[in-house]
């Protein structure tokens, strides 16, 4: 009886929308009330999780005894010091063998490596952008990133990197803890990713202290905390931002860093990538805001394609009692890093880059779904879905993209 109430409830709701879109006024109305509803539930809800964050932070320094900064002993230095070389590298090659279907170019990755170095010689963002939407070989990426990025390293980023890496050695900040327990639960248990271990502490140590970030940030990551120095109250430098960048991290936030060092052995080249994509990306998936690219508005427009085009699918998730946000969420907030292979993530985040926008997260999201969809319908317990989905090591991301793309609305 309540499943035919909600359905009936649910019927005279499309009904209503539908009537509403054929008004005169409905495209006014819509605007205003766009700005309008912004801001006041999101905006709140923000400001009451960063809120939960300080508390939390301030708990874990009196549970460990410790402060949010305080200056590092002498030994401490020189022991940080010794270790922050400790790198290790590993190769990963794309190479398909496919014939092409160009004149001079027996396979397809001669064809693209060959227009991919005139792209690249050609230097400009928007031309490699177009090039980047069906993704990059292995060789070329690096180059085509830090170009689209703006990100190549002169002697002024060596510079800036020096400054952060000097910082880390002097100030210790409680969430270094936190740095290095998320780096050692998820990359360094990760088969793809363990090797660059030490490499990722040195990155995310040396972001964690960029204030450049906040100020690239400003107004769309909330309000950092401003904690005295341990050992510093004297100085005129006593008082920083906690933590400088202003960027809390959480569990998985590691992954955010962890494919580009398949691309970059250089930490200074790597962190500067990972800080622009961090910066023009990122950010908006960890933080709740009204960005039509945020969290929020992904979740919203995944729910949309999977609802337009498998509704079937849709229609079982909600007979099952699964909420269809909960079974891709992960994938979305950490932008597929750890659950695809790292060729086909390293391909996703070329389009990321190609098409300038995250909406490919949701719509890589659905297309998934809609290529297991037929071993979904066979389960009916949230545990079983996840097991269907659990394992990505067969998805070809560009191929589904394209078809994602090609299907008419």
């Amino acid at each position: 009886m309540d499943n035919l109430k909600e359905d009936a409830i649910h019927h005279t709701a499309m009904k209503l929308a539908e009537e509403l879109k054929n008004l005169s006024i409905y495209k006014s109305f819509y605007s205003d009330v766009q700005k309008l509803d912004p801001l006041s539930c999101l905006t709140k809800a923000s400001a009451q999780w960063e809120k939960r964050i300080h508390k939390s932070l301030n708990s874990m320094c009196s549970d460990l005894e410790t402060s949010l900064a305080k200056v590092r002993s002498q030994s401490e230095q020189e022991e940080l010091t010794d270790k922050w070389n400790e790198l290790s590298t590993y190769n990963l090659g794309v190479n398909p063998n496919m014939p092409s279907s160009v004149s001079g170019f027996a396979t397809l990755e001669a064809e693209r490596i060959g227009l991919g170095e005139r792209v690249t010689a050609l230097g400009y963002a928007p031309v490699i952008q177009e090039y980047l939407k069906k993704g990059s070989p292995q060789c070329l990426r690096a180059k085509l990133w830090a170009q689209v990025l703006g990100a190549d390293v002169g002697t002024q980023h060596i510079a800036h990197f020096n400054r952060l890496k000097k910082s880390v050695l002097e100030v210790d900040l409680m969430i270094d803890k936190l740095i290095f327990k998320d780096v050692q639960l998820t990359a360094s248990n990760d088969d793809q990713y363990f090797v660059f271990e030490d490499l990722l502490y040195q990155v995310m140590l040396c972001f964690s202290r960029d204030g450049e970030v906040m100020q690239h940030l400003k107004g769309c990551i909330g309000n950092p905390l401003n904690v005295t120095i341990k050992g510093r109250q004297t100085s005129v430098d006593s008082i920083t931002v906690f933590p400088p960048s202003g960027i809390i991290p959480f569990h998985g936030f590691t992954m955010y860093a962890t494919p580009f060092c398949y691309l970059y052995d250089d930490p200074v080249q790597l962190y500067f990538i990972f800080r622009a994509f961090y910066i023009r990306y990122w950010h908006k998936l960890h933080y709740i805001s009204t960005h039509p690219q945020g969290i929020v508005s992904l979740c919203l427009l995944y729910e949309r394609l999977l609802e337009a085009n498998e509704p079937l699918l849709w229609i079982h998730f909600r007979n099952i009692n699964i909420n269809p946000i909960r079974v891709v969420f992960k994938w979305i907030m950490r932008a597929f890093s750890g659950h695809l292979p790292p060729d086909q993530l390293l391909l996703l985040w070329d389009t990321i880059l190609g098409y300038d926008c995250l909406e490919i997260l949701p719509l890589l999201a659905v297309a998934i779904l809609s290529f297991r969809k037929e071993n979904l319908f066979q389960v009916n317990t949230l545990q079983n879905v996840d097991a269907v989905l659990a394992d990505l090591s067969t998805i070809s991301v560009i191929s589904l993209l394209q078809l994602a793309l090609m299907k008419p609305q």
